[in-house]
């Protein structure tokens, strides 16, 4: 979970509590409010990912209004890394690092399924 996720859910929270506070339940339902703005970016990123992988690539599409596009030959391919917190692991999202020849090393957060990822690489490579 990214910086920013963390920082939304932290507002949420307080905006919760703040909005069980009789004098100043307005100010907590701002804080709420503030809070679910927040977790707008993320989400959009989580759900406009796309990740494909053939016979001969990988492809790695990030993005709605502002799109990154990565395209990477199965034989650059040397090394991937999957990064999965606790909450990763138990939401199925990580982070994934494509590292090629050359010196290419991309990484990938909030990445649903990573290891499934990694796993359709592998098998393809072999």
């Amino acid at each position: 979970m990214g910086s920013s996720s963390r920082g939304a859910i932290l507002v949420l929270v307080a905006g919760l509590v703040l909005a069980f506070v009789p004098r100043i339940a307005l100010s907590g339902l701002v804080v709420l409010l503030v809070g679910v703005a927040m977790l707008v970016p993320p989400f959009v990123a989580y759900r406009t990912t796309e990740l494909g992988v053939t016979n001969k690539r990988v492809i790695v599409k990030i993005g709605f209004v502002r799109r990154r596009t990565l395209e990477l030959l199965l034989r650059q391919v040397e090394a991937i890394s999957v990064d999965q917190s606790l909450v990763g692991r138990m939401f199925g999202f990580g982070s994934i690092t494509l590292t090629g020849t050359g010196g290419v090393r991309e990484i990938f957060h909030r990445v649903r399924d990573p290891l499934e990822l990694r796993r359709r690489i592998h098998g393809q490579v072999a």
